[in-house]
C-alpha cells in the first residue's frame, strides 16, 4: 500500500516541476497556524475534517515597521457526499497589503479522496484550486528621491489574473503528509505594455510540503510534531519545525522554529543572504467543542530583529455539521 502511495506522490512531484519556471516576483503568504486549517496551502485538505469548518485568521506581521504586511483570510470547507465522503469542497478569501501594494485572491478549491482500507483510517486525497487574483498598487503611496522617474507610476493601478492550485494529501489516524504547488499561473507580464514596470509584480509560484504525526502520551495528553518546507524556486527554502501539546482536546500549546537553508544552488545564494528567521510561541483553546480561538507570537532572530516588535497572529474556528461516525481519534490535523 505505501509504495502505491509514494508512486503516486511522485507522479503529483513531476506534475507540479511542469508549471515551475522563474519569475520576478514576491513571496507568497504563510501563517504561522497553518497547523490548525492547512486548506490555505494544500487545495486537497478540502473536506479532511469530514465536517464544515469556517476559519478566520488576521496577521500583523513586523510590528513597528512602516508598510509591513498584514495580512487576512476566511475559509470554509467540508464534505459533499456525507456518506461516502469522497468530496471535499473549500472556498478561501484572502487581503495581503505591503506598503503601496494590496492584493485579494478568490480560490474555490475540489478535493477527491479515496479511501485506501476496509476500515477507513486511511485517505488519499488529491486536490484543485482555482481562482482569480487582484493586484492593486497605489502609486501616491510611493516616493522617490528624485522626482520625474518614468518608471514608478503616480496613478493607482489594478489588474486581475487567474490562479490555480494543485495538492495531495495523504492521512491516517496517526500521521499524514501533504505535497502542493500554490499560484502556478502567476508571474510578471514583462510584455504587458499598458501598465508601468513597477506594476510588473505578481506572487510567486510556491511548493510546499507537508508532514507530522500525533503521538498519544497518556488518555490526557498527546503531541503532534509537524514539519513544513516551503520552495519558491528562486529564494532561500524555507523550514518549519512545529511542536504542539494536546491536553484533554482542549488546550493546545506549542512552539514553532522557522530557519532557511539552501536545498540546491540557486543564483540568490551568492548574496550569502541570513537563514535565521523566527520562532513562535502558539496556542490554541476551545471555547466549546465547536468553537475555537488561537494565538500566535513570532520573534524575529534575523538582523530585523532590533527594527521591529514581532508579529501577532489570531484565528477563530467553528465547526459545524457533524458528520454520524465515530473516530478512531479526533481531527487533529
Amino acid at each position: 500500500m505505501m509504495i502505491k502511495i509514494v508512486k503516486r506522490i511522485a507522479g503529483l512531484i513531476f506534475l507540479l516541476h511542469l508549471f515551475v519556471g522563474q519569475v520576478s516576483a514576491q513571496q507568497n503568504i504563510q501563517f504561522s497556524q497553518y497547523v490548525f486549517n492547512s486548506l490555505s496551502i494544500n487545495p486537497a485538505y478540502a473536506g479532511y475534517k469530514e465536517e464544515w469548518f469556517a476559519q478566520l485568521a488576521l496577521r500583523s506581521q513586523w510590528i513597528g515597521v512602516e508598510g509591513a504586511p498584514n495580512t487576512g483570510t476566511i475559509s470554509i470547507d467540508g464534505i459533499l457526499d456525507p456518506l461516502d465522503r469522497k468530496m471535499g469542497l473549500g472556498f478561501q478569501v484572502t487581503s495581503d497589503k505591503i506598503g503601496p501594494q494590496f492584493t485579494t485572491a478568490l480560490t474555490a478549491n475540489y478535493a477527491y479522496r479515496l479511501q485506501l482500507n476496509g476500515d477507513d483510517t486511511q485517505r488519499l486525497s488529491f486536490g484543485i484550486g482555482v481562482g482569480v487574483v487582484q493586484y492593486n498598487l497605489s502609486g501616491e503611496m510611493i516616493n522617490t528621491s528624485e522626482g520625474g522617474d518614468q518608471a514608478i507610476s503616480l496613478n493607482d493601478e489594478s489588474r486581475l489574473k487567474p490562479d490555480m492550485r494543485l495538492g495531495v494529501y495523504y492521512n491516517s489516524d496517526f500521521w499524514y503528509l501533504g505535497l502542493s504547488l500554490l499560484d502556478a499561473f502567476s508571474g510578471s507580464d514583462v510584455n504587458n505594455k499598458t501598465m508601468s514596470p513597477s506594476f510588473n509584480i505578481a506572487r510567486s509560484r510556491h511548493a510546499y510540503f507537508i508532514a507530522g504525526s500525533l503521538v498519544n502520551v497518556s488518555p490526557d495528553m498527546r503531541v503532534r510534531p509537524s514539519l513544513l518546507i516551503k520552495e519558491d524556486f528562486r529564494g532561500p527554502t524555507s523550514v518549519d519545525l512545529n511542536v504542539m501539546t494536546i491536553f484533554n482536546d482542549k488546550l493546545w500549546l506549542g512552539a514553532s522554529y522557522r530557519t532557511g537553508f539552501g536545498l540546491w544552488k540557486k543564483e540568490i545564494n551568492e548574496l550569502h543572504l541570513g537563514k535565521q528567521n523566527s520562532v513562535s510561541g502558539i496556542i490554541q483553546v476551545f471555547i466549546t467543542d465547536r468553537f475555537r480561538i488561537g494565538y500566535s507570537y513570532d520573534h524575529v532572530t534575523s538582523k530585523l530583529s532590533s527594527n521591529q516588535n514581532g508579529s501577532h497572529e489570531i484565528t477563530m474556528g467553528l465547526t459545524f455539521g457533524r458528520v454520524p461516525r465515530s473516530f478512531i481519534c479526533p481531527r487533529v490535523f
